[in-house]
């Protein structure tokens, strides 16, 4: 029997361009000083499930600006407001690419952190990408003041997955904008349709 595991990737957020450091670094700015703090850096989170000797990137990333090639795109869904998810420029993409590559590795901090998962669970973790709702990326979809994003993707799949994603956190005194939002969704705590 050959091993397979989940790699969890820690990326700052500044390793997603200059548009997305600004926008996050002016979000997290206002947020910390509604919630009465100093400002944290971000993270977002990629998973690589190694199954069979074979990795599966899975990330949660922007429609546009995508290679050419077929790039494992399993759903997609509408950033900001369910209308503006019309226009290409305003749509994420649920990736489960084989032999995917994670283009920022270097930036990556205090990873992989890697899970030990049976082949059996690693296979179902690999078919449920496809089945995750995609409500509107930016909107606290699920009522638990969190918004929904790439990393409530990844939490949603490691909580349904066994590994408990209430106990991951980012590194040092990091934060996962998202994170409890994928682990409200495991919990059932709206309906996705909102």
């Amino acid at each position: 029997m050959t091993d397979s595991h989940v790699d969890l990737w820690w990326l700052p957020v500044r390793a997603g361009g200059r548009v997305v450091i600004h926008t996050s670094r002016w979000w997290e700015l206002m947020r910390a000083r509604g919630e009465h703090r100093a400002p944290q850096p971000l993270f977002h989170a990629a998973l690589e499930v190694i199954v069979d000797e074979r990795p599966h990137l899975i990330k949660m990333t922007p429609a546009w600006g995508v290679p050419t090639t077929s790039h494992g795109v399993v759903a997609s869904g509408p950033v900001g407001a369910r209308w503006l998810g019309r226009s290409r420029f305003f749509r994420y993409e649920i990736r489960c690419w084989p032999d995917g590559i994670l283009p920022d590795p270097a930036w990556a901090i205090d990873s992989p952190v890697r899970f030990a998962l049976p082949q059996v669970e690693a296979r179902a973790l690999l078919a449920r990408v496809s089945t995750v709702p995609t409500p509107t990326w930016g909107r606290d979809a699920f009522r638990c003041g969190d918004m929904w994003n790439s990393n409530s993707l990844v939490s949603w799949l490691l909580q349904t997955s066994g590994i408990d994603a209430t106990r991951i956190r980012p590194p040092g005194d990091g934060r996962a904008p998202g994170w409890a939002s994928g682990i409200a969704l495991r919990f059932g705590a709206v309906q996705a349709g909102r």
